[in-house]
């Protein structure tokens, strides 16, 4: 699971310099899509199984769900300070609290009641809303609300990937993903298409590369272990994104950012200790 958050973490620092080189956000998400194909059909291949898996549908809504959220994470990484934007993706155990309760008819337990609460505390110190600091927000309200919209898409999606491990090869699900995305991003991109020059188009190829490095460990990991446990490692995202804000970007936290960041990944940890 650490080495999957390497891979998010470069690839989130590469969305952000190709975004500065003027690379519109869903050509971004085609060009991922399209290496993340390549590779997984090749891998799938490798392993002489059929891609299209048992359950379409829910491989395909998992797809759709992953590529729609995925286009919020990409808004959010290019209009905020790299630390911020990864820190708010950490507000999806209480999505998945949330879907569990309607959908699974699960019972919220208290580690997750005080996962929301702290979660919630640590997004108000963050964003710091005027009508509570009686000032203008720190962070744009446009991309903090993609950032939540893209935490909530993640949340789905880990519960249906979690659903399909029981009965899918990795690969197929990993497959599922831009097999879906790559269409969804050009219909979306329409003629907004911009040529990349040399070093945009070597980043496109790592965010690719970086995404799907992040998502086979991410997979091996949710196969193989508990999603809660699993997921305890991934933290170390935060920590990764803030060397990299610091070394590519000149970006430092403000002490709101690292007290209101402490809040919500210690809720998050709350909630998967008390899981366990």
């Amino acid at each position: 699971m650490i080495l999957s958050a390497l891979g998010f973490a470069t690839m989130t620092a590469c969305v952000k310099l190709v975004g500065l080189r003027g690379i519109p956000i869903l050509e971004i998400v085609a060009a991922r899509a399209l290496v993340s194909l390549i590779i997984s059909y090749a891998d799938v291949r490798r392993k002489k199984i059929s891609p299209w898996g048992h359950h379409k549908k829910l491989l395909a809504t998992r797809g759709l769900v992953g590529s729609l959220a995925l286009v919020c994470v990409y808004y959010a990484v290019t209009t905020l300070p790299l630390a911020e934007a990864t820190i708010l993706q950490y507000l999806h155990p209480i999505f998945t609290a949330l879907l569990a309760l309607l959908f699974l008819n699960e019972k919220v337990r208290r580690s997750t009641l005080l996962c929301i609460v702290l979660s919630l505390a640590g997004l108000l110190i963050m964003v710091r809303p005027s009508f509570l600091f009686g000032a203008s927000m720190s962070l744009p309200a446009l991309s903090v609300a993609a950032a939540l919209a893209g935490a909530f898409g993640s949340a789905l999606a880990y519960v249906i990937v979690r659903q399909l491990s029981q009965t899918e090869d990795s690969s197929v699900i990993i497959f599922y993903f831009p097999l879906i995305t790559l269409p969804v991003a050009v219909m979306m991109l329409g003629d907004g298409f911009v040529m990349p020059d040399g070093p945009a188009l070597a980043l496109l190829l790592l965010v690719g590369l970086s995404t799907q490095f992040g998502q086979v460990f991410l997979t091996k990991a949710l196969r193989a272990e508990e999603a809660g446990r699993a997921t305890a490692y991934s933290y170390v995202q935060v920590l990764f994104s803030m060397i990299f804000g610091w070394l590519l970007f000149s970006e430092l936290p403000t002490w709101w950012t690292l007290a209101g960041g402490a809040l919500i990944v210690a809720g998050a940890l709350a909630n998967v200790l008390g899981k366990r």
